[in-house]
């Protein structure tokens, strides 16, 4: 696969407010012209919140529970990433053009960047939110190894990045609220991660009922079990393990990590602790959502 520029520690570029990846910002403008299709299902997340999880939990409800079926491509081919793009790699634009109905999209874009059309046709969207600490950390790990993503600096430097908002995707905050807005007016099942981890058949029977796909129990329980953590993280079609390491390398750290309610514990010290749940308090004021740290 030829490079054709070196596309590691770009800095950041601001679109409506909002810092992305260098590439990620130059996929917009060709967005605006995105066709959408009625079958469509969007998934949407913030950043390190469980997308790649959700994105093959839908992928085996798509296929009926045929694991061989799921392992046809990465799962980045099976579910394109709507904005995706980076030098010597087809754009998530390009894989869905030529993807066979009905598709699967995914997405971080706040709704400020969201292609417009997705939502005047009522696209059905899955949105997955996690509690802020431990994307915080996960993101951190995330910079390291991905390395279209500028460098994270210090821990601390990074976390008072996060919580102003000045990583890729702008603020945690402003995603999960914006989207659970929506969620009152458009088809959107918001799922949160702690949940999942705590009881997946009864989140992904959730996810069964908005597509509207029935599945029999077995089928189900079948689905639970590959799309654990553990099968996961060792399977080359889910763990992006088959992307170049001069993109994301993870000698430096796995994309899939712990995969953890609650690992934030580790990271954070007592002060820095005390001053995100002050800063927290205020940017959630008004906010009916609650989210776990822990289970």
């Amino acid at each position: 696969m030829e490079l054709l520029q070196d596309i590691s520690r770009q800095p950041l570029v601001t679109v409506k407010g909002v810092p992305l990846i260098k590439y990620f910002a130059e996929a917009l403008e060709p967005l605006e012209s995105f066709r959408v299709r009625p079958d469509d299902l969007l998934i949407s997340t913030y950043p390190k919140s469980g997308t790649t999880w959700v994105s093959q939990i839908l992928d085996m409800i798509y296929q009926g529970g045929d694991l061989e079926k799921c392992r046809r491509a990465p799962i980045f081919m099976r579910v394109p990433f709507l904005e995706f793009r980076c030098p010597g790699i087809p754009s998530g634009l390009e894989v869905l053009k030529d993807m066979a109905a009905p598709r699967l999209i995914k997405t971080h874009l706040p709704l400020a960047l969201l292609p417009q059309t997705l939502l005047d046709e009522k696209v059905k969207v899955v949105y997955v939110a996690r509690n802020a600490k431990d994307v915080a950390v996960s993101y951190y790990h995330f910079y390291h190894m991905a390395k279209v993503h500028p460098e994270p600096g210090t821990w601390d430097e990074f976390l008072e990045k996060f919580m102003a908002g000045e990583v890729s995707y702008g603020s945690w905050y402003q995603h999960v609220q914006e989207w659970w807005e929506l969620s009152h007016t458009h088809p959107v099942l918001y799922l949160f991660y702690e949940d999942m981890k705590e009881n997946p058949k009864r989140e992904i029977q959730k996810i069964l009922e908005f597509v509207g796909r029935p599945l029999p129990e077995k089928t189900v329980d079948h689905i639970v079990q590959h799309t654990s953590f553990t099968e996961m993280k060792k399977n080359p079609m889910t763990n992006y393990t088959t992307i170049p390491t001069n993109i994301m390398d993870h000698a430096v750290s796995p994309f899939m990590r712990r995969g953890i309610a609650g690992d934030w514990k580790t990271t954070f010290t007592v002060a820095q602790n005390e001053r995100f749940d002050a800063d927290y308090v205020e940017k959630m004021a008004g906010y009916n959502l609650n989210f776990r740290s822990e289970l």
